[in-house]
């Protein structure tokens, strides 16, 4: 009796050994697995080509890290790129390199390419336009052709909407489409979603945008250039040659887990990428540096 008695103590004592393991184990996992949990706050500003992802990636970020608070501004890739160099934003948004944009230290900021996007001329959907050349194209921003019927088009004349000094977009049109020509003065926006508003209420309207935006109104519609479609295939290889990488940058000196992480979640989301009308960078043909250089892969 004495026997089976000792026997069932230390059985029991084992079983209380062995859960108070079990109750440890299961703490330290809890407690290692809140320690790596991402906090913090982030402002992610700047290019508004970019900011339709980055607004979609944002919600669902938050909703799976909910310590986390990203709040997503435009302003143009200038404003992303001085507010992240000088630590306003913790993420700076652009559609340009930070060595394109004077007075910007490159070497202080991490250039983190996301995507890439192609941008495309738009005008009034009304206008019987669909094609035009190059040189038809940087005729009409520079203010040399001021009718729609100097191109094939109807008799009516042509309103140059541009963009705002500082936008990414306006960069990467003027250099690529235009070959650096000069923008004619005429009214500006600094928001894509206000240029196609402003286009597709203007008769004879021209400007241009990010392919995000070219499904947002059916009051516009993209051109083609020397007959090539503005489709992501042609931004591909370079047969569109007006495109660019979509960057995140951080501070190199503030730069955290939580930032490192929401930066790889937009990237890797080859997904919504593709549906919001961007590229992923992994299906480029192509590759292009800060001086305009197209080099293949």
């Amino acid at each position: 009796m004495k026997k089976q008695l000792f026997v069932g103590l230390v059985a029991a004592t084992a079983l209380i050994t062995l859960a108070a393991c079990g109750n440890s184990s299961s703490s330290s996992k809890t407690s290692s697995s809140s320690t790596k949990a991402l906090s913090g706050q982030i402002i992610a500003g700047g290019s508004t080509a970019l900011q339709p992802m980055v607004q979609q990636a944002s919600t669902e970020f938050m909703a799976k890290n909910p310590n986390v608070q990203i709040t997503v501004q435009g302003g143009g890739s200038g404003v992303g790129l001085t507010q992240v160099a000088a630590g306003s934003f913790q993420i700076g948004n652009s559609d340009i390199f930070a060595e394109e944009k004077s007075g910007i230290d490159a070497s202080a900021i991490t250039d983190n390419k996301v995507a890439v996007v192609g941008f495309a001329p738009i005008v009034n959907s009304k206008i019987s336009v669909d094609n035009l050349t190059t040189q038809q194209l940087t005729d009409i921003f520079t203010g040399k052709v001021t009718n729609w019927k100097q191109v094939g088009g109807q008799d009516q004349k042509i309103t140059v909407i541009g963009r705002t000094e500082g936008s990414g977009t306006r960069v990467n049109f003027d250099h690529f489409a235009l070959g650096n020509a000069t923008e004619v003065n005429g009214p500006t926006q600094d928001a894509s979603g206000s240029v196609v508003t402003m286009v597709g209420q203007t008769p004879g309207a021209i400007s241009y945008v990010a392919f995000s935006y070219l499904e947002t109104s059916k009051a516009v519609k993209a051109l083609d250039i020397d007959g090539v479609k503005p489709t992501n295939a042609n931004v591909a290889d370079n047969d569109w040659k007006v495109w660019s990488y979509e960057h995140m940058y951080t501070n190199n000196s503030k730069a955290t887990a939580a930032e490192k992480s929401f930066i790889k979640y937009v990237s890797s989301d080859k997904s919504d990428l593709k549906k919001l009308g961007y590229i992923p960078v992994s299906q480029m043909k192509v590759d292009r540096d800060s001086d305009g250089n197209v080099t293949k892969k």
